[in-house]
């Protein structure tokens, strides 16, 4: 059962500007040149933009089936250690000055806000333990090779998520309602 979803959908304003902006270097670019080749040089760089916006928007935040995606990363609930709603200025911190070099951002430029999620259970944040298996097929054949599988693996392996939503509090509190009662040493977590 999916608890929270939010897709980070790039805001109308951006669409709006990006698409002024390559209309203005559009023309820029076609005096002289025939109908038709204007009329290709328009359609590609449109085109190229929309391609653009519509990539940056086509990933999504879910809170779910035990576990946390963002993007193509997932992280079990139980691996979930603190989990804060951050401001602007605390996520514009761990961005940039304050961040960890190790740690998952999933970040949109449009995005000002985030939840810091610590990855708490350390054999999610031990390498993997096929990557120190002999390989007996061809890299190219195997899963690990596939680029989700990878930032998933990096993701987990992370001390700390930053992911940036249009609603840290809603996220922080799904995430937190969501996560079952786990027991580690006899003391109650989650």
């Amino acid at each position: 059962m999916r608890v929270y979803h939010e897709r980070l959908t790039v805001p109308l304003s951006w669409w709006l500007v990006g698409l002024a902006t390559i209309v203005i270097l559009a023309t820029e670019v076609v005096p002289g040149w025939p109908l038709p080749v204007e009329v290709i040089i328009y359609v590609v760089l449109v085109g190229g933009v929309v391609a653009m916006l519509l990539n940056w928007g086509r990933l999504s935040v879910d809170v779910g089936g035990g576990e946390l995606r963002a993007g193509y990363a997932q992280l079990p609930l139980t691996a979930i250690g603190e989990v804060t709603a951050l401001d602007e200025a605390q996520t514009r911190s761990l961005r940039g000055p304050r961040a960890d070099p190790a740690a998952y951002l999933m970040i949109r430029p449009y995005l000002r806000q985030s939840v810091y999620v610590e990855v708490a259970s350390p054999a999610h944040r031990a390498p993997a333990a096929e990557a120190a298996l002999p390989r007996r097929r061809p890299a190219w054949l195997t899963r690990r090779n596939d680029p989700k599988t990878k930032i998933s693996t990096l993701a987990a392996e992370a001390p700390y998520w930053l992911v940036c939503t249009r609603h840290p509090a809603e996220l922080a509190a799904a995430i937190n309602g969501a996560r079952p009662t786990a027991r580690t040493n006899g003391v109650t977590m989650g």
